[in-house]
């Protein structure tokens, strides 16, 4: 009798840790999905740190060539501005991460930025055109799944990181601008004013 009673404890015991277990798996399971968006399979936290500051998920889209999707990409901002001018004015940390869906090679990534900065008419001047080589020169190709990062931090200036680069610091703040101009006005995701 004595031993049926230490097997049902046992028994017991064993369902309610199973219990438990289950329900704080369930409970880490809403608390991600809850902490992440996701579109074509890539997820995003809704807010990252960047020099003790709490940014959030502002934007985020996916890219496609033709019928290829290209790469998610996602903008990361200390607070929703009301325009354009008022994202790009801020002098706060910001980032423009993507995540590639696809393998790309250096050469067309390379092309891709170039094209894409060209539309800039602030890219005429000598200095801008010489952090854009810098920029572009830091590119290497990518594999599905890897990441480009470009972060604006007000003491160190643009920062090119991630997988799909080898590196790269222009300091201060108008090549920033000018590039995440460019890029709000080729997504437009803001009223323009």
């Amino acid at each position: 009798m004595e031993h049926r009673r230490e097997e049902e404890k046992a028994r017991t015991g064993k369902g309610v840790r199973s219990v438990w277990g289950l329900v704080l798996a369930m409970t880490l399971l809403v608390g991600t999905a809850a902490q992440a968006k996701a579109i074509a399979g890539v997820r995003m936290p809704d807010a990252i740190r960047l020099q003790g500051k709490e940014l959030l998920l502002d934007h985020m889209a996916l890219k496609k060539r033709l019928f290829f999707e290209v790469y998610v990409w996602g903008l990361y901002l200390e607070q929703t501005p009301a325009s354009t001018q008022e994202a790009i004015a801020f002098n706060g940390p910001k980032q423009l991460h993507l995540h590639f869906r696809r393998n790309i090679n250096r050469e067309q990534l390379v092309a891709a930025f170039r094209g894409f900065l060209s539309h800039s008419a602030a890219m005429r001047s000598p200095e801008m055109k010489r952090y854009a080589e810098q920029l572009v020169q830091s590119l290497r190709g990518v594999s599905k799944g890897d990441t480009l990062l470009i972060t604006y931090l007000p003491d160190k200036g643009l920062l090119i990181s991630g997988d799909a680069s080898r590196g790269a610091v222009i300091p201060g703040k108008a090549f920033a601008d000018v590039l995440f101009t460019a890029w709000l006005q080729e997504n437009p995701i803001y009223e323009r004013r």
